[in-house]
């Protein structure tokens, strides 16, 4: 888990293997400091875990990543972003999840993740 969350979730939604979270950025968060100095963008690590803690909280598991296929980053997110969208897409099986996440800001889709996780 992040030691200090640089997301505040304000509604998740789950059904039919999907999962549809509304983000909203702590614009104070410490990371904003080294991250860039005077220009602060979300870290893409960061971006990654909320998929992972969003995931295994929806489905009440421990989870790992344990493969990357696919990961974009399209678009800079500063701290000053309104909410943000994300959406997972799984299908789960006997020993992992295979996941399609995106994570967007209005109309402007900021990451994209193709991946599997490993259910510990």
């Amino acid at each position: 888990m992040l030691k200090e969350p640089i997301f505040r979730i304000l509604a998740v939604s789950h059904q039919d293997n999907t999962i549809n979270a509304v983000l909203e950025i702590d614009e104070v968060n410490e990371i904003f400091n080294g991250h860039f100095p005077d220009q602060p963008v979300v870290p893409g690590a960061c971006m990654l875990q909320t998929v992972k803690e969003v995931l295994a909280d929806a489905l009440n598991i421990t989870l790992r990543l344990v493969k990357a296929d696919n990961i974009k980053f399209l678009t800079l997110i500063q701290p000053s972003a309104q909410s943000l969208q994300l959406n997972i897409a799984y299908q789960l099986t006997d020993n992992d999840i295979k996941v399609n996440s995106s994570l967007s800001s209005g109309e402007i889709s900021c990451m994209k993740l193709q991946g599997t996780f490993v259910i510990l």
